[in-house]
């Protein structure tokens, strides 16, 4: 019998993007995983798991409960943002730390979020919820142009939109609402006031109330009107995090999170923070991966320890930074050519990964019929010592790389 701890991993994610996440949290406890799917790149990491339909909160408590009857389990964790309300029921159920599903469901809802955010003084954007396109109309009277369309509770940017004019918000609010009626809580729309400025994120860490922002991400999207990610940096050194923190800190306090970590999206608007969004899990996109690679904070492993109840080490061991850029074709059809120079990329250190997530013949679909599940084809990761070196590594090994795509008819 092992003598680590024991924690419980709701829905691990794809070895992709999320498979560092479990291989980082095994590397310090015994891992029984609650899946979607049979285990497969995951076993190596785990001592356990329960197949179950994960879009069935009551078949995911029970199926939880199931495996509490067999494991002592010091803690419950998820890195799912589709799964957060759930594992926080399940996590209360059985009688473990974790935040209130109220608080989960705040961080969910954009609409609740926005008026917690106004009740406690927190500089957000002005937004006003819609169920139809008049009602949309009215929005944008009150709001003016440009706006922002989006789903009311979806993630990864999907049906988000911009709308400079009003003879475009017939098509933003169809976009949107497409959107927003995949999500499993809340299929409402939201019209908000645009933010015009820099996009970044606040890496926090909460715990027992207390908000340590760790890392800035800054963000780099793709064309307008939509807002899909096309890369990110982290830089040990970036001098914005000081003034993001605050602000990051006090959107946590107002969600009421009192542990946990949270990946908090903000623009910069003349300089000044102003809050998009509170994402009660470790950022996609790698982001976790760019933190540690720029700092050596382990975010999954401090995901884990709170979920246990136990104090994290946040102490940086690594003064660098890091970077990803996403790998979009420039025009939607069949993927026909995907390669980088290889002899290049073999004597390249610090280029750290090169992903595929298509393989050829398959279809890249970019907004607005696709969206980011559909229209990227992979990535890459570097790092460097400074944000403008690895800016300036990624601008290379983009010209090392080649992806064809052939218009379908």
């Amino acid at each position: 019998m092992s003598a680590r701890p024991l924690v419980l991993v709701v829905s691990p994610g794809d070895e992709i993007y999320r498979g560092y996440c479990l291989e980082q949290v095994a590397a310090a406890y015994d891992v029984v995983l609650l899946t979607g799917t049979v285990p497969s790149w995951e076993k190596p990491f785990i001592v356990d798991h329960a197949v179950v339909d994960l879009t069935d909160p009551a078949a995911l408590l029970a199926a939880g409960r199931a495996l509490a009857e067999r494991h002592d389990f010091a803690g419950v964790v998820t890195w799912d943002e589709w799964n957060l309300v759930p594992t926080a029921r399940l996590a209360r159920a059985l009688g473990l730390s974790s935040a209130s599903v109220e608080v989960m469901r705040a961080c969910r809802n954009k609409a609740t979020a926005r008026t917690l955010f106004a009740r406690h003084g927190v500089p957000s954007a002005a937004s006003m919820k819609a169920h139809t396109l008049l009602e949309a109309g009215l929005a944008t009277m009150t709001l003016g142009y440009p706006a922002v369309i989006k789903p009311a509770a979806f993630a990864g940017s999907i049906g988000v939109i911009r709308v400079d004019r009003p003879e475009e918000l017939p098509a933003a609010f169809a976009y949107a609402s497409s959107g927003a009626s995949r999500s499993r809580e809340d299929t409402g729309v939201l019209v908000e006031e645009y933010l015009d400025g820099p996009e970044v994120s606040v890496e926090c860490v909460t715990h027992r109330g207390e908000t340590t922002a760790v890392a800035v991400t800054r963000k780099h999207l793709g064309p307008a009107p939509y807002f899909d990610e096309t890369g990110h940096t982290v830089d040990a050194a970036d001098p914005l995090l000081a003034q993001v923190a605050p602000v990051a800190a006090a959107a946590v306090r107002a969600l009421g999170i009192t542990d946990g970590v949270q990946h908090v999206e903000m623009r910069l608007v003349d300089g000044r923070p102003r809050l998009i969004e509170v994402n009660a899990r470790i950022g996609g996109d790698m982001i976790g991966h760019l933190v540690r690679l720029a700092t050596g904070i382990d975010l999954p492993r401090t995901a884990a320890d709170l979920a246990c109840g136990r104090a994290p080490d946040l102490t940086p061991t690594r003064r660098g930074a890091a970077g990803i850029r996403m790998l979009y074709p420039t025009a939607s059809g069949t993927l026909t050519e995907r390669q980088i120079n290889q002899p290049f990329a073999a004597h390249t250190p610090w280029l750290r990964q090169v992903q595929w997530i298509r393989k050829i013949g398959d279809k890249l679909v970019l907004p607005p019929e696709g969206d980011l599940f559909t229209a990227r084809a992979g990535f890459y990761i570097v790092t460097g010592r400074t944000t403008a070196e690895v800016t300036e590594r990624l601008d290379t090994v983009a010209d090392e790389i080649t992806i064809t795509t052939r218009a379908d008819r």
